[in-house]
């Protein structure tokens, strides 16, 4: 309220509502404050939230053995200053080997738009299938694990051990406009696949899980909307996440591909197997 319209209002009157709006400005400016505090975030529990629900550790309840979902992905040509845009659907599962070993990764990413191609593992073998190529790329994962320690790919399949793998810090800015928090990877090995990536984590998953970690109880959520993967080259890829589903109990047929007749097979140096 301005002050010419108090000074249509008698003096007496004029002083309670100015009181009046003051108290409320003032309970309005406290109230902003303390849910400022209350709802800070550590860099650590946000990381907490990334890496947990994919480690073998964690509890029934809480862990993510599986999850599919629609992607879109913007990739952006630095050298032909070019966006590309894709989308099609992703996915993924995880199965334990026991204490002694890593994970298996198994995942079928179907592009759907511009143009049709499969990225199928069952966790032993890696097939890309270009349709308009005529043409499957074929290479098996345990010769090519050194050499793909830093591909994309395998980030976005394994994701517990972030920490490991990864410098972790807040992005610039540290949040987005609805509030979900932004944080930044650096390769701890250098690649010349990744330079850097940028990972948007659900404020709501964050919450929750600082929540349950209080009364040891919860439930498994997908903590990731985007990510943006950037190379040495200046190019980047941004990939969102929707209509997400985890713990669907895929099973291992989703991830098993059959080359279609005719089509010729290409197996890279190293790679292994035959048909």
């Amino acid at each position: 309220m301005n002050a010419s319209l108090y000074s249509l209002l008698p003096a007496k009157a004029a002083s309670v509502r100015k009181s009046k709006f003051y108290r409320i400005f003032w309970l309005g400016v406290f109230l902003v404050a303390t849910a400022t505090d209350a709802s800070a975030v550590e860099l650590n529990d946000v990381v907490r939230t990334l890496e947990t629900p994919f480690q073998a550790n964690t509890g029934r309840n809480t862990r993510i053995y599986d999850y599919s979902a629609d992607f879109s992905q913007e990739s952006r040509i630095a050298s032909l200053d070019r966006n590309q845009r894709a989308s099609g659907r992703i996915e993924v599962a995880f199965a334990d080997q026991g204490p002694e070993k890593s994970g298996v990764v198994k995942f079928r990413w179907l592009y759907l738009q511009p143009t049709s191609q499969e990225i199928v593992s069952d966790g032993k073998t890696l097939w890309v299938y270009l349709p308009e190529n005529n043409q499957v790329i074929q290479s098996d994962i345990e010769a090519g694990t050194e050499a793909r320690q830093n591909d994309p790919m395998v980030f976005l399949t394994g994701l517990g051990n972030l920490t490991r793998d990864f410098q972790i810090s807040w992005a610039t800015p540290s949040s987005d406009s609805d509030g979900n928090h932004v944080l930044e990877l650096t390769p701890r090995v250098a690649s010349p696949m990744l330079s850097r990536l940028v990972i948007v984590v659900d404020r709501l998953a964050v919450e929750a899980d600082l929540e349950h970690s209080q009364k040891s109880t919860g439930v498994a959520r997908f903590p990731i909307i985007s990510t943006t993967i950037y190379d040495p080259n200046g190019n980047s890829t941004i990939i969102a996440f929707n209509n997400l589903r985890i713990n669907l109990g895929l099973p291992d047929t989703h991830f098993a591909f059959a080359i279609p007749e005719g089509v010729q097979v290409v197996r890279p140096p190293g790679g292994e197997g035959s048909y």
